[in-house]
């Protein structure tokens, strides 16, 4: 739900860099209210969406929190009911941290020690195909939760390997519905695999 800004002094106007800090180092009382307000309306419930991208990492989700509501303060811009629900700003934001900072974490090497190496090691062959038996039962009850519609084009467009078109002549449906059921079930198969705890 769309809110409207409170009025801001001077001390609070942004100046170049987007600093909203007075010279005295502090906030204006709108600008605290503007702070409180988002977190009240928003926190909670960003948290969770984050809490989710994070793979559960509570202390990642909270810095992301806190960096996404320190952007909106900065961005009061986004809030203008006519660019669309604020909650969608911030989860746009929020997601675009996570990326970056999953991105940021995959350049550089992780680093492991002799004893990681020695228990890659001495994996056995099994040890892999039991992985794989899980994963492929994860997927399969990730999919089932998928409603029919979702399960009917990803099973043309990835099992059986149709292209769009051929999917479309076998589901009897416009092709224009098939990609958009496509990716749609794509994002909701996978919502219920991170659910699972399994990172598509």
């Amino acid at each position: 739900m769309p809110w409207s800004l409170p009025k801001r002094g001077p001390t609070s106007e942004p100046d170049g860099s987007g600093n909203r800090v007075s010279e005295r180092g502090t906030i204006s009382h709108a600008d605290q209210e503007l702070l409180r307000t988002l977190y009240a309306e928003h926190a909670g419930p960003l948290f969770h969406f984050v809490l989710r991208l994070t793979s559960g990492d509570w202390q990642w989700a909270e810095d992301v929190v806190q960096e996404t509501l320190l952007r909106a303060w900065q961005h009061p811009e986004a809030f203008d009911p006519e660019r669309g629900p604020a909650r969608a700003w911030l989860c746009t934001v929020a997601r675009h941290l996570v990326v970056d900072a999953h991105r940021a974490r995959q350049a550089r090497p992780t680093e492991v020690d002799g004893e990681a190496l020695e228990r890659v090691a001495d994996r056995t062959a099994g040890e892999d195909e039991i992985e794989q038996a899980l994963q492929s039962w994860a997927v399969a009850d990730a999919l089932r939760t998928l409603s029919p519609e979702h399960r009917a084009v990803l099973l043309e467009t990835y099992y059986r390997g149709r292209t769009m078109v051929e999917a479309a002549e076998v589901l009897d449906l416009p092709v224009g519905t098939v990609k958009s059921r496509t990716y749609y079930a794509l994002k909701a198969l996978r919502l219920a695999l991170q659910e699972r705890g399994i990172e598509p």
